[in-house]
């Protein structure tokens, strides 16, 4: 081993020590874009909704549906789909993705979208997926988000999609579609995309398993081989995120989550994605991501038409006030 490499193993080892240590999720709290505003019209979340699978025979996927208050049948909305829907859409969670959308469609700082809060399939005799308890031991979640195949992308895109556009006016173009996650299901939202580009153009990846739990960690190497696809993608992680380091003491650099996460950022930048990421000095959950979702969003859909009108803002600059 040359003396570069001792010095790269040495650091990732403390790095990696340094996850055992105090929890620096405490620093992350949800701003006020996360949190239900007065004055701010509410979307309505209809479901659960069962969807029997075909990609997965035996299994069902319950999912909601976020219709927001702006929301004009007659008009082709916007889609972003959340996996580990129960997560992201928890009144007491740490994305509340619900009150993101509210109140960034309502300040027109994105497009009017539907959301989708999907969870992970299971076996009817299998419990649903909480808060608490993604499913990683008693629902395909591990099959479904983390294995390198299209099966998962056909739920979402053979299964749900269909059910979707029978109920709502939503936008065929790929660029009004997003799909995102936290750990697997953030590496399953990348798999969506990456193998259906023609149907979503926009990655949401917070703390992404990109490494070896079913060969996740071979994502650079294959973006930097394969022809870019026109995928735009936010990532997130923390610095003390499962550095990787084995219960008998042993590094193991294909499941430390931060040093993969960064190098799929790197191969994506290579190969001229629309990438931006945020390295905060988070462990792995979704406390940072949450914090920082509505500034995910905007980034996602910066280029995407909204209000320049002054009449608008003017009103809300005197309506606003009044409501402290």
């Amino acid at each position: 081993m040359t003396a570069g490499k001792q010095v790269l193993a040495v650091l990732l080892m403390a790095a990696a020590a340094c996850a055992q240590g105090p929890n620096t999720d405490i620093h992350y709290k949800l701003g006020p874009d996360s949190l239900e505003q007065e004055g701010v019209p509410k979307g309505k979340i209809k479901g659960p909704f069962t969807l029997p699978s075909q990609a997965y025979p035996g299994t069902q996927h319950t999912y909601w549906v976020y219709v927001p208050a702006q929301y004009d049948p007659a008009v082709a909305a916007s889609l972003m789909i959340f996996n580990d829907g129960q997560a992201f859409m928890a009144p007491e969670g740490d994305a509340r993705a619900q009150n993101v959308m509210d109140n960034l469609i309502y300040r027109r700082e994105i497009p009017v979208m539907i959301g989708v809060f999907i969870n992970p399939g299971r076996r009817p005799d299998q419990p649903e997926p909480s808060l608490h308890d993604w499913g990683d031991r008693n629902t395909n979640r591990p099959t479904e988000y983390n294995s390198l195949d299209d099966k998962y992308a056909r739920v979402i895109v053979d299964e749900l999609l269909p059910a979707l556009y029978k109920e709502y006016n939503i936008s065929r173009d790929p660029e009004q579609h997003g799909i995102g996650g936290a750990s697997s299901g953030a590496i399953a939202a990348f798999t969506v995309a990456w193998e259906r580009p023609e149907h979503f153009h926009k990655v949401l990846s917070i703390v992404g398993s990109f490494v070896n739990l079913r060969g996740g960690h071979v994502y650079p190497e294959i973006v930097r081989k394969s022809e870019k696809k026109p995928i735009r993608i936010f990532m997130q992680d923390g610095r003390n995120d499962n550095r990787g380091m084995r219960r008998n003491g042993e590094y193991d650099q294909t499941r430390d989550w931060f040093y993969q996460n960064v190098r799929l950022m790197r191969a994506l930048t290579e190969k001229g994605y629309e990438v931006n990421y945020v390295w905060g000095i988070g462990r792995h959950g979704q406390k940072q991501g949450g914090a920082i979702l509505p500034e995910m969003v905007r980034w996602l859909w910066r280029d995407q038409a909204v209000s320049t009108d002054v009449k608008d803002m003017v009103e809300r600059s005197f309506r606003e006030p009044a409501q402290k």
